[in-house]
This record gives structure tokens, sequence and C-alpha cells, in this order.
């Protein structure tokens, strides 16, 4: 008999994560390139501190004052505003996403999304005992708007998963498509909720609205984010939603707890307070994201249209040869996606630097890997 009594379905899989490797240019897990300032620094340092004198009794288990905070940096960007009974937060928006297959989701229920797409995606599905239905997405990634709403129609998901902009492919999702579809999945009892994954809903082109804009169209809709990418705090592990005041009450149900630490609302709320100066390198980054994919395609390399701070390309014969070759010259990228593509986060102007010559060196001529440039 096998040892320990793990489930049955969860036998020989392996956890899930992006390669932690010590290399100067670490640019595989679209993470901020930009750390905070001794400022925020300093004010992080203080509100921990304060939140450490009260260590000794549980938080606030509705944190009010983080969801106030939250819902008011929302409000930039829709017309109709946010209100706090309408956000909910968690330990990054891994723990968000899990909460709502948590509610929503279950044994006899189906989740759904378009494939390519986030990996960690079916595997909320798996922990919940979700069923998930996966349909696909066009050659430039876009949705195909008839699949997908026929996909809803078929099989009637409790909950749809619609990253935008996609991760790995860094695709933005159009109003109308979002529109499109939450309404499908309000055709049938007792209806399903969408979730639109803005995690990286900052870096997005100017005239790319927010789906934050549509929720007083649809009840449900489900609009969430994250504080690790734009605001430089993947390290803090803060995550949250935006949605109809009902949806927020359901997932109080499956929360864990006193889920979010008295440390991390404290840190959360320091950050806000300086959001103009974190999220100050969002215009640098996607002006070097825009450099970076114009490069690329002058290379001759294809490279997906993005809103994201990454850039998937490709396409390439053997694309673990290239990996390897840019690990081999200091380089960390990510080997993810459809066969033959691979996603670049984008770093500072000098790590993008460093990548454009590794690149160089190991692709050949005619923009495959050479024997002697991967060795």
């Amino acid at each position: 008999m096998s040892w320990p009594p793990l489930r049955e379905e969860l036998r020989g899989l392996e956890p899930y994560g992006a390669p932690q490797l010590d290399v100067p240019v670490q640019l595989n897990v679209n993470e901020n390139p930009y750390g905070p300032s001794t400022a925020v620094v300093a004010d992080v340092a203080t509100a921990v501190a304060e939140a450490a004198t009260t260590l000794n009794r549980y938080p606030d288990r509705e944190f009010s004052e983080l969801r106030a905070a939250l819902a008011d940096y929302l409000s930039r960007d829709t017309p109709h505003g946010i209100v706090p009974e309408q956000v909910w937060a968690a330990n990054g928006s891994n723990e968000v996403m899990l909460q709502l297959l948590q509610a929503f989701g279950g044994p006899g229920r189906c989740a759904l999304s378009f494939a390519p797409t986030y990996s960690m995606y079916p595997e909320y599905a798996r922990d919940t005992m979700t069923p998930w239905v996966q349909g696909h997405r066009e050659t430039d990634f876009s949705l195909d708007l008839d699949h997908a709403q026929a996909l809803i129609e078929e099989h009637r998901p409790s909950v749809v998963l619609l990253p935008s902009p996609n991760n790995p492919t860094g695709t933005a999702l159009p109003p109308e498509a979002v529109t499109r579809l939450c309404e499908a999945a309000a055709g049938y009892e007792p209806g399903g909720i969408v979730v639109v994954d803005e995690a990286y809903g900052e870096f997005r082109r100017a005239g790319t609205s927010s789906a934050l804009e549509l929720l007083p169209s649809h009840r449900n809709l489900v609009v969430s984010r994250t504080m690790s990418k734009a605001f430089a705090l993947a390290g803090a592990r803060v995550g949250y939603l935006a949605a109809a005041s009902e949806i927020c009450d359901a997932i109080r149900v499956v929360r864990l707890p006193y889920h979010l630490s008295a440390v991390t609302q404290a840190v959360a709320l320091a950050a806000l307070r300086h959001a103009p100066e974190l999220l100050g390198r969002v215009d640098q980054l996607r002006l070097e994201r825009d450099e970076t994919v114009a490069w690329l395609r002058g290379r001759g390399l294809e490279v997906a249209d993005t809103d994201a701070n990454f850039a998937l390309f490709g396409t390439f014969p053997d694309r673990h040869a290239v990996w390897q070759g840019l690990l081999d010259r200091g380089v960390l990228i990510r080997e993810v996606g459809p066969d033959g593509w691979l996603r670049v986060s984008i770093g500072t102007a000098d790590e993008m630097t460093t990548f454009r010559d590794a690149l160089t060196a190991v692709m050949g001529a005619d923009g495959t890997a050479t024997e002697e440039g991967t060795r």
C-alpha cells in the first residue's frame, strides 16, 4: 500500500513552480524589477512595527480598512466607483481564485477557460474537485467568441476564468467579449460567474479598458487583481477582487478564520499610501516592453501582442535549447505556453540589453538556435 494516503488523482504530480535559479538576470516570473524606495521601505517598516504591538490579538477578519483603501484605488479605473463591500482580498490572487472555486465550484459543477492560459487554473479546479473544461484560443491567441459562447452553453460552467491580459500570451479582452460571455453564463440556472483576472491590468496599453467598468452591468462578473506585479509587492502576497457584494459575502463562507494577517494588512495599506510612486515605473516598463517586442519582431520572430509586463515569442524547433542557451549566459526566462514559444518578463533597461545580447548569441542567422550557440 502506498504511503502517505494521498488522494489518488494527486499521486505522481509535481508541485507548481517556475525554476528558482541564482543567475544574474531573472526574467521568468513576471516580477517588477524595481524594488521599493527607501521612503516606502520606511513606511512599511513603521506599519509592521505598529502591527507587531497587537500580534497577541487576532487581526480584523473583515480587513475593513484595507477593503476601503482597495476600493478607493480601484475606483480610479472605472467611472462608476467601487465601494468596500464590493472588495475581497486574500494571500495573493492565487488564494482569491482558490476561494472562488471553493465557493462556486466543486463536484457536480465545472470550471472553464481557454488554452493557452495560466497553468494554475486547472490546478485550482483539481484542488477543489471541480471538473475542468478547456476550450481553445485562436492562432493569434484571441478568443473566438462563437466557440466560447457555445462551450459555455454546452457545459454550463459555474466558473469561467478569463485572464486579461492573458498569461502567458499577454492578450487583453475587449469589453464586448466580457459582456457576451457574462450574458452567456447568466443564461442558465443558477448561472455561472465570470472571473476576469487582471493580474497584469495596470500594464495594459492606452485605450484598453478595465473590466471594472462593466461591473454595474453584470452581477456575475468578478474582476481580480494583485499587488505582486505593478505594485512590486510579490513578496507580500496580496491579491484582491471586485464584484457584487453578494459574491464577496459568499466567499466569506469558505475563507479560513483571520486569513489575512495583521502584518499583511499593514504592508498592503502602506503600499497603497505610496501607490503613485510604486506605480511610477509602469510607464517605463510599458516602453521597455514595446521596444522588446519591436526588437524581437525585427529578428524575424513571432511575438504575441501584449498588454502585460512580458512577451511571448517564438517559434523555435527546439525551444528548450534556446532557453538553455540563454541560461548558460546568465539569463533565465520561462519555457511556458504552446510548443515552440518562450516568455520573457520585462526587466530593467540593462537587463533587457543583456537578454538581447544573449539571444543574439544563441540564435543563428535564420532565427533558430545554432549548435554552437546552445553548447
